[in-house]
């Protein structure tokens, strides 16, 4: 459940800002014609968003680095236009539209290049083996579903946040979050030209590829950094209103006007120290390293590894190896299948994940890379992140496993 609170958190709170500044720009400053222009903008970048990621998880003719450059030349164009156009004061009112169809752009950029991702998020948790009617699916469902209710509401208090002040504050704040973007969007269109040998790479622009790869949340953080500052000099103004009122009515309208605003930036101030408690508390602690129980001895006879059943009767997870003459250790699982006489065998890695290997949480067995939790009972047969499965044989109370069988997964573990 955490790990997807975190990947959702970190995927959607750029576009929330992103999106709930334009909204507040456009409601303050834009005629009826503008603010369609933005929201149809929006609804182009929803639906191409559902369909990239379909293509995505469903072909492999997308890629998706190129996909990402183009979408990202057409934004960065976009930004630079809508800039020129709201630095000037054009005295011509029939070239007013194209600041608002760049925005509109914008828009649809930022939703289609978010999106995929996050709307994949269900497909991949199945086509790793999960079970949609399982308590694991669900808890990750939850974390997914914390994830959006949080990036709602960050969406809506920084748009309500950005209506209570003027409009050239307003614009001000959309400039400098879309230059923020717009710093992030040239930094990955760096890495994905030198890893696709667009452009050739050298020993400075490998430095700035890694170091802005390696500092991507540092452009969520600046995204936040700007709507923050806002909220807290809103949140200190309503609470010292100099506003002149002429009579009662006028005062209670004041008061409730700020009040309201208080309360948004309240919700601001705690939706962004959620995402940056999600982006760093949350995901140092999902991401702590799971140590793997040491391998126990087992013997080695006729060209077979011997494990007696005492051994692993106790219905918990046991891990056996057989070390190679080059050096390798290939690892294998058996565990006793609850209510049940059989045993799950397998290799200690899956076709999915690779050789990460599994461990024993709470009396399930876990894949250490994806989280996947494994049905006990199907562990032993092929599918998802099931261990793969290798020959064995269950004689005079032992299993008894083939080494040549093992060999052919030699590879597996290098």
């Amino acid at each position: 459940m955490l790990s997807y609170i975190v990947k959702t958190t970190t995927s959607l709170c750029m576009m929330s800002v992103i999106l709930g500044v334009i909204t507040a720009y456009t409601r303050k400053k834009g005629t009826l014609l503008e603010k369609r222009i933005v929201w149809i903008g929006a609804c182009i970048g929803l639906i191409g968003s559902v369909v990239m990621s379909i293509l995505k998880n469903t072909t492999s003719r997308i890629d998706t680095g190129y996909w990402n450059l183009g979408i990202f030349t057409i934004s960065l164009v976009s930004f630079l236009l809508f800039l020129i156009f709201s630095l000037k004061k054009m005295s011509d009112k029939r070239i007013t539209l194209p600041p608002w169809i760049c925005l509109s752009v914008i828009t649809a950029m930022t939703v289609f290049y978010t999106l995929p991702d996050v709307w994949a998020y269900p497909y991949q948790m199945v086509s790793a083996g999960q079970s949609m009617v399982s308590t694991d699916f669900l808890y990750k469902m939850i974390g997914l579903m914390l994830g959006w209710i949080l990036n709602i509401v960050l969406y809506f208090a920084v748009a309500s946040c950005a209506l209570s002040v003027s409009e050239e504050g307003c614009l001000l704040m959309l400039r400098l979050v879309l230059l923020v973007s717009a710093l992030r969007q040239l930094s990955v269109m760096l890495q994905i030209m030198l890893a696709k040998r667009i452009i050739k790479s050298n020993h400075v622009l490998f430095l700035i590829a890694k170091h802005t790869s390696n500092g991507n949340d540092w452009f969520i953080y600046l995204t936040l950094l700007v709507p923050f500052v806002l909220t807290l000099v809103l949140w200190y103004r309503s609470l010292h209103v100099k506003e002149a009122w002429r009579n009662p009515a006028e005062h209670r309208k004041i008061r409730a006007k700020w009040r309201s605003v208080r309360r948004w930036a309240c919700t601001a101030i705690i939706t962004f120290v959620l995402c940056i408690f999600n982006m760093t508390v949350v995901k140092a602690f999902d991401s702590r390293v799971v140590e793997l129980s040491p391998v126990e001895d087992a013997e080695i006879r006729g060209g077979n590894v011997i494990v007696p059943f005492e051994q692993v009767n106790d219905g918990h997870l046991h891990r056996f190896a057989y070390e190679t003459e080059r050096g390798t250790q290939i690892r294998f699982i058996v565990i006793k299948k609850p209510n049940s006489s059989s045993y799950g065998i397998g290799l200690d890695a899956c076709d999915i994940c690779g050789e990460t290997g599994y461990y024993e949480k709470d009396g399930q067995v876990v894949c250490k890379l994806c989280d996947v939790v494994m049905n006990i009972n199907t562990i032993g047969f092929k599918g998802g992140c099931n261990p793969i499965v290798i020959p064995y044989e269950i004689a005079d109370g032992q299993i008894i496993v083939p080494i040549d069988g093992l060999l052919e997964y030699e590879a597996e573990f290098k």
